[in-house]
Order: structure tokens, then sequence, then C-alpha cells
């Protein structure tokens, strides 16, 4: 370790608050010191909830035109070499503190951290100060954990991936050629068409021409359309496609690319959704496909410990909502199953087709069927979402439990109500006409009623994410003080022999543990569960039940 480096890592060990403009910028290049980090303040991204919360819309901070600040983009995920590590760079941002030395981004964290401060003291509405500290908390301890689990990376035996593209697609193929089963597909294809040796099946222009004039009436190459039709080229088509995804999405040169060492590392990009769910670049972490999850193996000596939450968004919108009739059918068993028993549907599927509807504005089939049962039986939770669509109709914001608040509606949106209301001018005017109106008209109502389902689903999903935040917080935290195992793993420090979280997608972690903690872990990630839940709404009785698993590989917990 450098000595630059040895003194963050006193510094760190001494117990600081790291405060930095970006989290990637500064903590992949500790983590490569050894180095971790308690607690954070990321500049960057508590300036992108600050600048867009409807609780601090009010403060200079929120109404200031954009500036440098607003324009920081997180730095890539890895160790910055050029970087210099010094402890008064990124500790020491008291109130009282001398001058610090610029990030580089040339820009002084000082005065943001002051602003920002003082705009989260100033925030306006119901505890609204609290509520973004916690969210800024547990946006910046997410940061934490998205550098933490791309040092760490995610357990991977090569040899066990490559065994199961060779089991379905056959053996690797040269560059340029397509693999063995692929090719076989493609033949039969071509066969089944009667098409010409050139139909190229991964074209798909080239491929619905052929389906067309074979005369099979596919109007599209959607899965479910193809399904419906019956013909002797659909089942090898389905196939086809299928592999192909996995050969595009993790087929060898995905292997080549990202795997090394025995692990897989991707960038998590927290708060890459707008409703502050996150989102990855590259290597599509958050779509790992179920054929390959039996690469995602243990160290010799560890077990992965896979825990996901149920049903987490109807029970965030029961606290949400306070809605207790909610909260008591999801106590200690299945929420849709509560449900049932309730009375308000009469099987589990409607009860999950009726809040999907709810919370996604479904309007058609059996969920237009269910949803006034269940608006009846838990008024407050439908009221809940109801009134966020209505709010985003009329082209307002809608905020999350914590804080995070929805972007207006763009320009389209704007233009779209204001071609309506010209529409309709011109219609009560001498000479108006029905047909420009009609068709001005009809596209308002439709992006007015898009907008609807996105702000009902906003304060839901956003919640949700928020719960998350705070779920990760805890584990890492409880994960930090649980014992060192004597079996280190291929694990790099300052996680050897420890518990460490691997993989997050909303609302699934999967943590390393040495096999002698499994049951301290999952005992650790239950009580988070619990933790989160009560940060969120406090005393009131809505339960976060978790399925957990140990288990040698991924794919074992599926």
């Amino acid at each position: 370790m450098s000595e630059s480096g040895a003194d963050v890592a006193a510094a760190v060990a001494a117990g600081e608050r790291a405060v930095w403009d970006d989290t990637n910028r500064w903590y992949s290049a500790l983590l490569a010191a050894g180095a971790r980090v308690e607690r954070s303040h990321d500049l960057r991204l508590a300036r992108a909830i600050l600048r867009r919360s409807a609780l601090t819309a009010g403060t200079p901070y929120a109404r200031r035109e954009p500036g440098p600040w607003d324009a920081l983009t997180a730095a890539p995920a890895g160790p910055d070499p050029t970087l210099p590590l010094r402890p008064d760079s990124l500790f020491d941002l008291g109130a009282d503190a001398p001058g610090t030395p610029a990030a580089p981004s040339g820009l002084d964290p000082l005065p943001e951290l002051a602003d920002q401060l003082a705009t989260v003291a100033a925030a306006d509405g119901p505890d609204a100060p609290g509520r973004l500290r916690l969210l800024l908390a547990g946006e910046s301890a997410g940061a934490l954990v998205a550098a933490e689990m791309h040092h760490a990376g995610l357990p991977w035996r090569a040899d066990v991936h490559d065994e199961i593209l060779e089991g379905v697609l056959g053996p690797r193929p040269r560059p340029g050629e397509r693999p063995a089963r692929m090719e076989e597909l493609a033949r039969t294809i071509r066969d089944a068409l009667d098409a010409p040796p050139t139909l190229n099946p991964d074209s798909h222009p080239d491929l619905l021409k052929a389906l067309q004039y074979a005369g099979v009436g596919a109007r599209s190459l959607r899965k479910w359309e193809l399904e419906k039709i019956e013909h002797p080229v659909i089942e090898p088509l389905l196939e086809y496609k299928t592999l192909q995804r996995l050969l595009t999405a993790n087929g060898w040169t995905w292997l080549d690319t990202w795997v090394r060492d025995g692990r897989f590392r991707t960038e998590y990009v927290v708060g890459g959704v707008v409703t502050g769910r996150w989102s990855s670049s590259g290597g599509g972490a958050l779509q790992l496909p179920r054929q390959v999850r039996r690469a995602v193996v243990a160290d010799p000596g560890w077990r992965l410990v896979v825990a996901d939450a149920a049903q987490l968004e109807p029970r965030v919108l029961a606290g949400l909502a306070h809605d207790e009739r909610m909260a008591d059918a999801g106590r200690g068993v299945d929420l849709y199953a509560g449900i049932v028993a309730s009375g308000a549907v009469a099987s589990r599927e409607h009860a999950k087709v009726g809040m999907l509807g709810a919370m996604y504005g479904g309007t058609t089939g059996d969920s237009a069927l269910v949803l006034p049962r269940l608006a009846k039986a838990f008024p407050d939770a439908i009221d809940l979402v109801e009134r966020a669509a209505r709010a985003g109709e009329r082209g307002e914001v809608v905020t999350t439990r914590l804080g995070r608040s929805s972007p207006a509606p763009g320009a389209a949106w704007q233009e779209a109500q204001s071609g309506a209301y010209a529409a309709d001018d011109a219609a009560d005017g001498p000479g108006g006409g029905a047909g420009g109106g009609a068709d001005a008209q009809s596209r308002a109502r439709s992006q007015t009623r898009a907008w609807g389902r996105f702000t009902r689903n906003f304060v839901v999903q956003g919640t949700a994410a928020e719960w998350a935040l705070c779920w990760l917080a805890s584990i890492r935290r409880r994960l930090w003080a649980l014992p060192v195992s004597e079996s280190p793993g291929a694990v790099r420090a300052p996680f050897q022999g420890r518990a460490h979280l691997v993989f997050f997608l909303h609302d699934e972690v999967v943590v390393h543990a040495p096999a002698e903690l499994v049951e301290v872990v999952e005992r650790e990630v239950r009580e988070a569960a619990v933790e989160a839940g009560r940060l969120l709404f406090g005393d009131f009785p809505v339960d976060f039940p978790l399925t957990v698993a140990a288990v040698e590989h991924y794919a074992q917990a599926k």
C-alpha cells in the first residue's frame, strides 16, 4: 500500500465519514488499498435528489440555474490510478473545517455540502428534513455497496458457464460462425419455409418476409404471437430465438469479456432509474437468465445466501397508505393468499392481477374486474395510487415516502395538451370541424393516461427502492460486525474471511458467506428487512417477509 493509501486507510479506520463528489471516483481506490469506508455522503447523488424533490422546491438551492455540479457524471467503476489518496480531500468536511483540495472535477465540495445541509434543514413537509436525511444516507450507502460489489465481484465459474453453453449450443464455434445447434435450426427453419439457403434467421426483416411469403400469418416475431400459430416452422423458430438471446446476452463473448479471476464484475448505477431503482452499465447484471445461474458458484467452504422480499411493492403500498386491512392480509403469510382469505377476491391469481393493475394502471381484462373489489376491501391503498394517477394526469409531480419526486411531464406531453385545447377552441368557433380536433384530443388523452400510469407506479416503486436502500445499508453494517472466518476464500481485501454482498436486484440480494456463518447471516438479513420497514414506516405494522436459501450455486435458490 502506498504512503497516501496507508494514511487514508488510517483515517477510514478512525471511523470518519467520507464526503466526496462521487463515490466511484474515490472509493474504488480505497478498496483496492484494502480500506473500507463506514459512512459517506455522495454529493452528486444527493444533489440530484435535492434539486428535484418537491420537499425542497421552494429553496434557493432548487430554484438556482443549473451549474457545474448538475453536469457532474459518475466516474467508471474501478480505481483511477491518477487520483491522489489524501485524507484531507475525503474527510474533515465539517462546518468548521479549513478549505480542502478540489475534486478532479475542479469543484469544491465544502460549499456544496453546506448548501445541501441547509437545503435539507429548510425542507417543507411533515418531517421533511428527517425523511430527506434518511434518503440521502440510504442513497450514499447504496453507492458504497455498489462499489464494494464491483470490487469483490460475483463468484463465477467460467468452466461451468462454458459447459452450460456447450450443452445447449454445441461446441464453441469459430469466429463468425453459428454454434452447431443454431446452424441446425437455421436449416430446419429454411426447409419449413421453403426458403433459399441465403435466408438469415438473425435478420428480422428477411425472416418476417419469409414467414409472410410462406403464408404463416405472423405479423411480428413476438413470442406470444408466434405461439398462437400452428405451423412446422414455429417450434424450431422459437428455439432458435431462445438460443440467440442466450448467445447474444451471455454467450462466449460475454464470458470472455466480463469474467476474470473467477469473478463477474459489473458497474451498478445507483439511482439509474428515475424512481431510484438501480441499473447497470455493461454485462447485464440485472438480467442474469436462469440458464446461466448455475455458473454462479460459491468458493470452496463458502455459501451463497440468497434472499428476496415477497410481494415487496404491494406491502410498501400498504405501509405508504397506512392501510391496516391490507397490512393484516400480509401479516406472516403470502400477501396474495391473505387477500383471498380476507374475502376480497376468489383466487390468488385474481389478487395478484388486481394488485398489479392497481399499481401499474391495468384497466382491462381480469384486472378491471377485480379492482373494484380491492378498492372496497382496501380503500386507503387503492385511493393512494388513484390520487397519484390523477396528479400525474394534471401534470403534477408525486413524491415517495422519503422525498424523491417524479419529473414533470416533458415537452411532448405539454404539446399534446396545448394541441387539444387549441383544437377544442377551433371546434367551438365559426366553421369549426371535429376531425382534427378529435385526433388532437385523443392524443392528449392517451398521453394524459400514460403519465398517470407512470405517477401511479412512481410512488410505489420509488418507495420500494427506498426500502431496498435501507435494507442494503442495514445488511452491510450487520455483515461487517460478524466474526472473520479462518477460511478466506478467493476474496479480495478488505473482505477476506468476511461475509459480504455480491449481488442486488431490486428486491433480492446475494451474500457470499463462509459456510460456518450461514445461519447468522440468514438471521441478520431477515433482521435487516425488519429494520428497513421500521425506518420507513415507523410503528405501522406492515411485514416484509423474506425467502432465504443458503446454496452452493445460484440456480439452487430458484
